[in-house]
Parts: structure tokens; sequence; C-alpha cells
């Protein structure tokens, strides 16, 4: 047997799914950006609803002021039925999935490994909270394709194509965040950031954002309006 037989025997076995860009359960917003990916390995659900999406972003050394602005906004989004998406990260992504699944909200996380190779670790227990009824883990790499820098650029990409738009929340000069939002401009989606501390490490990347053009966003009305949510 072949290692992508084999994989595909694990991925029935295991209850993952396929989905490949000629279905008609293919995500809508992934459909619409350049060269999306052929196939789509899933874990859990997307469901139509989903379309309204917001990607949550920010530092894996998250401040106590970014972990408590993610709560925030990330409750407020859910109460306005918007599904987030984010990377499953350390750090803000972790806290803006956890958050999602406490406020009664659905939540996708986007690897940048296989679905059988699950990091970071200690995410485990997060994941099968998500895939039970709240939502979805999703790659576009094989099930037991194990992570690497290379892939995460591939990850933020599918990030923003999932989403109507990406909000930073925190991030250095130099950060995954950033890759993100810069995704989500190419593909002509709406990208929001949160100002901070000017002398903060970690409001140097939504301060770039704000400066390039980014909405500033304070509360979740920012965002509706700018996304004709209301």
């Amino acid at each position: 047997m072949t290692n992508h037989s084999s994989s595909f025997l694990r991925l029935r076995e295991n209850k993952r799914e396929c989905q490949f860009l000629a279905d008609k359960n293919y995500p809508e917003n992934l459909k619409k950006i350049d060269n999306p990916p052929l196939r789509l390995f899933i874990k859990g659900a997307i469901k139509a609803s989903d379309k309204r999406a917001l990607a949550v972003v920010g530092s894996r050394r998250m401040s106590h002021y970014g972990e408590k602005v993610t709560q925030k906004l990330v409750a407020d989004l859910v109460r306005e039925k918007i599904t987030i998406v984010s990377g499953l990260a350390r750090g803000i992504d972790t806290i803006a999935h956890q958050t999602a699944l406490k406020a009664g909200g659905r939540t996708i996380a986007v690897l940048g490994s296989g679905l059988e190779k699950i990091y970071p670790p200690e995410n485990k227990s997060l994941v099968e909270k998500i895939i039970k009824g709240h939502g979805a883990v999703v790659s576009e790499f094989l099930p037991q394709q194990l992570p690497a820098v290379i892939n995460f650029s591939a990850r933020n990409r599918l990030i923003a194509g999932l989403s109507l738009g990406v909000l930073v929340i925190e991030g250095a000069a130099r950060s995954g965040s950033l890759i993100t939002a810069r995704w989500a401009a190419e593909q002509g989606k709406e990208v929001f950031a949160v100002p901070g501390p000017i002398d903060a490490v970690n409001s140097q990347a939504p301060l770039f954002l704000i400066k390039q053009g980014a909405k500033a966003v304070e509360t979740v009305e920012d965002i509706l309006e700018e996304l004709n949510f209301f």
C-alpha cells in the first residue's frame, strides 16, 4: 500500500473528511480566492453559516492586554453569530478559539500540519472540543504531515481565505500576523488591527497595519460596520 493510500485509509477510520474544490460543500469563502487548495482535510464540520467568519490572530507571546482584548472582542463577535477562524497557535490564537467555545459560538482552526499531527500538542483537548459540534479543524496537508516552518505561510493563507476579514490583536514587527494580514489584503479581504501601547513590542504589527490603512478597532461595532453586518 502506498503512503497516500495508507493516509486516506486512516482518514476514513478516524472520521476525517477530504473535500475537493469541485465539491458543493467546499467552503464558499475559500473558493473565491486565487488558486484555492484543490483539497482540504477536515475534522468536524464547516457549515454554510461559517461564511460569516472573521479571522482573529496575534502574538504567541501575548500580553495581558492582548488576552483581555481578545476575550472581549471574540465574545462580542460570537454574539453577532460570527465564526472565529484562527491558527491554533499558542497565545492569541488559542485564546480566540477558547473564547469562541466559551461564548457558545463556532470556530475553525487551521493547521500548519496534518490532522493527525496536532501542533502545539497541548491543544489536542481544544481540538476535541472544537470538533464536537462547535466547528472544524482543517488542513491542506496530508494527515501525517509534521509541522514545519515552511507550512505556516500556507496555513496563514487559508486562515485569511476562510474569512471575510482578518483582525490582528498583537504582533511584533516581523510576525505571522502580518503575513496573514498581507494574504487578506491580496485576497481583497478587510484588515483590522487593535491599537496598543506605542512602546510595546506587540503593538508594532497593529500600528504598522493601521498606518497602511487597516481599520483601527476599539469595539466590535468597528468591525460590523466595515463588513456591513448591521
